[in-house]
This record gives structure tokens, C-alpha cells and sequence, in this order.
């Protein structure tokens, strides 16, 4: 077998949870709904550069989904442009940021927390 990359990550829960999801994922991580196929449960498909990489699954009636990723799942990263103006719409928004960075790479790193406490850092490349 050859791996030929990251393709998605899911998401999964109730409708309420899945809308709110989609409106931070699109107004603050900076993706686009698109089309999704059409599966028998609702959900969406969101996407970066024309890739669907976020699928968010509605949960089957009766199925208990905890709130929040756990165990050894830490965070999904995503490559990013426009440090200054994420930064500015993060703080607008009242979103608490960490910011670092990867040693020796002229990477800055954000991370946060998405509705349901998932972690999430946006990436972006500056010049060193």
C-alpha cells in the first residue's frame, strides 16, 4: 500500500452541535461548505483550496456522543495565510489564542478550541 495523504477528519453529533461546528469551522477557521453527497443522515462537507477536509456526521438517533474529542487526539492543524488579519478577527471574536511557534521553521502557530473543545491550530509560514 502507498499512502497518498491526509484526505478528511469527521466530526460527529447532533444537529444543533453539527450547525454550530459548521458556522466556526466557515466564520472562524476559514473553510467553505460544499457539496456532500447525498448520504441518508445530514451533515456537512467542508472544504480549503477545492479539498474536502472536514466531513461533520449527524449522530443516529439514541447514539451518545461525548462533547469533545479525548484521549490521545490533541489537535487538527490547518495551513493558513494572513496572520494579521486572523489574529485581529480571532480577538474580535473574544476567542482565546495561544500563540507559538516551530523553532528554526519561521512558523507561527495558533491554536484554540472549537465549540465542543476540540483543538485547532491555524498555521501560517512568515518569512524568517
Amino acid at each position: 500500500m502507498e499512502n497518498l495523504g491526509f484526505a478528511h477528519y469527521n466530526l460527529r453529533a447532533e444537529w444543533s452541535v453539527l450547525e454550530q461546528l459548521r458556522d466556526f469551522y466557515v466564520e472562524v477557521v476559514g473553510l467553505q461548505a460544499g457539496p456532500r453527497p447525498p448520504f441518508a443522515s445530514r451533515g456537512f462537507w467542508l472544504y480549503a483550496a477545492g479539498q474536502d477536509v472536514l466531513h461533520l456526521s449527524e449522530a443516529r438517533p439514541g447514539e451518545r456522543r461525548e462533547p469533545h474529542a479525548s484521549g490521545s487526539f490533541d489537535h487538527v492543524a490547518f495551513r493558513c495565510r494572513g496572520l494579521a488579519a486572523c489574529e485581529q478577527r480571532l480577538a474580535g471574536r473574544g476567542i482565546a489564542v495561544r500563540r507559538s511557534g516551530v523553532p528554526g521553521t519561521g512558523i507561527v502557530q495558533l491554536f484554540l478550541r472549537d465549540p465542543v473543545g476540540n483543538g485547532v491550530e491555524l498555521q501560517f509560514e512568515e518569512a524568517p
